[in-house]
């Protein structure tokens, strides 16, 4: 999902420039040892997120001319849902030597960029992760249906989240007339008082999925793990023009905007009361279509692929620049 995003999208904008991207797996075993010496032609190599042992990575830093590290999760911790905890001496440790080796080091958002300087990063740059909002038709919210369809996209490890927020779910069953879950997964989730659409995910339907919901919803543990989360799902409700209800945890508010903000793409609730009070003000046809057409020129103007490519673009030309200075 990440390479799928945060490189696979660039591939036709880089060889418009003349860049050819190729994208390998980093494999196992010997395979991945000599895929670590397997870059001598390469004028950059990018590794996505894999924290190497101090070998590996002595082994692929001499072999490549240029390195840049992209990563959009808190790589230095265990994921909210550990047995062990968060904390991580050994991920960490591996953290720190990985954005110390590297010659440019690239943040899904401003939290994780942060998080790699005091790491030791020569100055981190944040590109956020960005989506293509071509391949999302807008949701036009006009059907008879009077009750309300979330929608929750996310993996089988992630839907752990979901049931970390039973009570709330539940809670929300119960108190708002008409409410659905539609949950995009590879795996599926059931509920006593708030019925359940359970879709399986596929990168085809996908899109699909989210556009015939009416609310996207976003709800992230508070914890490090979380602050470290780059918002995709949140983005792609957003690019299907559906206003979006989550709680204010890591990058969500800034995605959709802060209460104060005249321009939001949804609205930030904490408690049950003020999840139900955002899902009724958004029963009006009206109310998710303005917010809807928000969410999805925000998505146009900041977190398109197009964007995305601007940005990898420069940092591309900076290296190039360092490089025939140095």
């Amino acid at each position: 999902m990440c390479c799928r995003y945060r490189l696979r999208a660039f591939v036709d904008g880089f060889a418009e420039q003349g860049i050819k991207l190729e994208l390998r797996p980093l494999g196992s075993g010997i395979t991945r040892w000599r895929s670590l010496a397997d870059v001598r032609d390469a004028d950059v190599v990018v590794l996505q997120r894999k924290l190497l042992p101090s070998w590996e990575l002595d082994r692929l830093r001499r072999h490549s001319r240029r390195l840049i590290f992209d990563f959009d999760d808190a790589v230095f911790c265990r994921d909210s849902y550990h047995p062990r905890g968060q904390e991580s001496s050994k991920h960490r440790a591996r953290f720190e030597a990985t954005v110390r080796a590297f010659d440019a080091v690239v943040a899904g958002n401003p939290w994780l960029a942060e998080q790699a300087l005091q790491a030791g990063a020569d100055r981190p740059i944040s590109i956020p992760t960005c989506v293509d909002p071509e391949n999302y038709h807008p949701a036009s919210h006009a059907h008879s249906d009077p009750g309300l369809t979330m929608v929750w996209v996310g993996s089988s490890s992630t839907l752990q989240g979901l049931e970390l927020q039973r009570v709330l779910l539940e809670t929300l069953g119960l108190r708002v007339p008409g409410l659905k879950l539609r949950v995009v997964c590879d795996q599926e989730i059931h509920f006593k008082h708030l019925p359940v659409e359970n879709h399986k995910w596929s990168e085809a339907d996908e899109a699909a999925a989210i556009v015939g919901a009416d609310v996207g919803l976003s709800l992230l543990p508070d914890d490090e793990w979380s602050r470290g989360k780059c918002g995709l799902k949140v983005l792609q409700y957003m690019a299907a023009g559906l206003p979006v209800v989550g709680n204010p945890v890591g990058v969500t508010a800034d995605l959709i905007g802060k209460p104060e903000d005249p321009f939001r793409a949804g609205i930030l609730a904490s408690t049950a009361d003020e999840f139900v009070a955002a899902l009724e003000s958004l029963r009006p046809v009206a109310a998710r279509q303005s917010l809807g057409r928000v969410a999805r020129q925000r998505v146009i103007e900041r977190f398109s692929v197009k964007t995305g490519l601007r940005r990898w673009l420069g940092l591309l030309k900076d290296l190039a620049e360092a490089r025939q200075a140095g």
